[in-house]
């Protein structure tokens, strides 16, 4: 039942004091309490009844909403037996909540209520209970111990002919249903992992309706299953980013209570078995944190190598031979500094140092992830390194990485938080690693000059003049990119000219007049004239070497 249909049944006697946008919600049963902390007693969607004898002041109030908010519970009613009208601050702390609040008539027994809500909440479920039982009973047998997620999303299509995909928070596709045949595309899994991020960010309730190209998704978040009570009451900040979402191709809002419990089982049992890879990672955490120490004490490159071998097989089975190694450091800072990234940054490197094009969880069990105060630090095999003499490129690269989970981290981050990641070159032993760590180290401190939510540098910018140009002094780079660029900027909008795309261009093209010419589409006396009007403007000389490098340093602070 909705909880507008209990706020029109007079003989309830209740008054809403927040939250009228929110009287949609379902109520799926009753919990009468003055305890400060109910949340153990919690399961979601509960009309909570309270006489407020919890509240000895003011400050007892914030701690017992958030409890009630973050278990999912329908709406508070507060009775007024016991103060009259109710506080302020009850009515205030659940408006930031977002927690519906009625007071209750002191003339109306709790009793009454509760018998209301369970006779209509049993009334509507009881027609297809027994279905709804038997489809949870098969779920529970196909679970993790039979097939793992695909199972369970192969069920929802063949019993409800839903098409679903459990996806990263980054967006990798993780499982899907049979019945959803085709993969989903990078950016629209992109896309719904960052809406979900969003929702949960903003604090809206799932599931979560997003409508791309005209098809509507609902977006059902995956909790890890073993929380407990110290998890109703956690700041969200600290799973957002590693949390598994469910995206279902069809619309929720208007599904019967049936339908939803049953997604709601299929999240639980999504949950247990990412509860149980959560649990395997504990021998790759534990090694990567003992060659960490081992790398940052100094000790012996003979120690450290003994602890590669003893780790090369356990990442990568069969392999035979020690592999190169990578280094990721990450840090996850949020403001204020109330929350410790060092754990947040590992789940989420563990999440997102996956080949995008790899589906499943299975390939996160190859990378190893510890942490070290705020920051997280990954040790990633490389079997294979195809162009170790050739001079190309090898392994995880920063800008890939960066492109792969930027926008729905994005979203995830959005407004208080930021990541920044380093990526190092590989190497092929121990006496390598301490430098590949400090390799990437330097470059998340690049990356951290940059401007953005999340940002990314790698190894190959560290031998740059980018290494050079994010710590110059703000004010600096400001002067120095106004001298150069003002007066042709200010010459653009006054006449409609393009000096400031000519001038990249003629410097991409290394001061080439027939390939700038061209690609710019225009006849080389026309590029001409423009070179000698950026000159006259700014006084400097296009053909000397020195003035090519100011324009150029000064369009990439700029």
């Amino acid at each position: 039942m909705r909880l507008r249909a209990l706020l029109d049944t007079d003989a309830l006697g209740l008054r809403l004091l927040g939250g009228e946008d929110e009287l949609d919600r379902t109520v799926r049963g009753v919990m009468t309490t003055d305890l400060r902390d109910p949340s153990r007693y919690l399961a979601g969607g509960e009309l909570v009844l309270t006489g407020l004898a919890w509240r000895r002041d003011a400050s007892d109030t914030e701690p017992f909403v958030r409890i009630l908010a973050s278990a999912g519970v329908a709406a508070l009613a507060a009775g007024e037996a016991e103060l009259g009208d109710i506080p302020d601050d009850i009515v205030q702390a659940c408006a930031r909540h977002r927690l519906p609040l009625f007071a209750v008539n002191e003339s109306v027994a709790f009793a009454t209520i509760t018998e209301h809500v369970v006779r209509q909440v049993s009334g509507e479920r009881a027609g297809d209970l027994a279905a709804v039982v038997d489809r949870h009973r098969r779920l529970m047998t196909s679970g993790p111990a039979g097939g793992g997620p695909d199972v369970v999303l192969d069920l929802l299509g063949t019993d409800l002919d839903l098409r679903a995909w459990v996806l990263s928070p980054a967006g990798r596709v993780i499982a899907g249903s049979s019945a959803a045949g085709t993969a989903l595309p990078a950016p629209l899994c992109a896309r719904l992992a960052g809406e979900h991020l969003a929702a949960v960010r903003t604090g809206r309730r799932g599931p979560h309706r997003v409508t791309v190209d005209s098809v509507t998704y609902s977006l059902f978040p995956i909790r890890t299953s073993g929380r407990g009570t110290a998890g109703a009451s956690r700041d969200v900040r600290e799973s957002v980013l590693s949390d598994w979402v469910l995206a279902v191709e069809a619309d929720a809002g208007d599904w019967p209570e049936e339908r939803l419990d049953l997604l709601q089982g299929v999240t639980q049992l999504i949950a247990v078995e990412r509860d149980r890879r959560d649990a395997a990672r504990t021998v790759r955490r534990r090694l990567a944190q003992e060659v960490l120490e081992l790398v940052q004490t100094g000790a012996a490159p003979a120690e450290i190598a003994a602890r590669l071998r003893v780790a090369a097989p356990v990442l990568l089975p069969g392999l035979g031979a020690a592999p190169h190694w990578q280094v990721v450091v990450a840090r996850v800072e949020w403001e204020g500094g109330e929350i410790d990234g060092g754990p947040v940054a590992q789940s989420l490197l563990e999440e997102i140092l996956v080949d995008p094009r790899a589906a499943g969880p299975e390939p996160s069990d190859r990378i190893a992830v510890a942490h070290t105060g705020d920051e997280a630090i990954a040790l990633v095999p490389l079997p294979a390194i195809a162009g170790e003499h050739d001079g190309s490129e090898t392994g995880l690269l920063a800008d890939a990485l960066l492109a792969s989970v930027h926008d729905p981290l994005s979203a995830g981050l959005d407004g208080d938080g930021r990541l920044t990641l380093g990526v190092s070159a590989s190497v092929h032993s121990a006496e390598g690693l301490r430098g590949a760590l400090e390799e990437a180290r330097h470059a998340r401190r690049v990356a951290a000059a940059r401007p953005g939510r999340v940002c990314a540098a790698g190894h190959q910018e560290l031998a740059s003049h980018v290494l050079l140009l994010p710590f110059v002094p703000d004010d600096v780079r400001r002067a120095f990119t106004a001298r150069l660029l003002d007066p042709l900027r200010e010459y653009d909008q006054r006449h409609r000219a393009e000096l400031i795309p000519t001038l990249e261009a003629f410097l991409d093209c290394d001061g080439s007049w027939t390939r700038c010419a061209a690609r710019l589409h225009l006849h080389v006396n026309t590029l001409r004239y423009r070179v000698g009007r950026i000159e006259q403007l700014t006084g400097r000389d296009l053909s000397r070497l020195e003035d090519k490098l100011d324009f150029f340093l000064a369009l990439r602070m700029s």
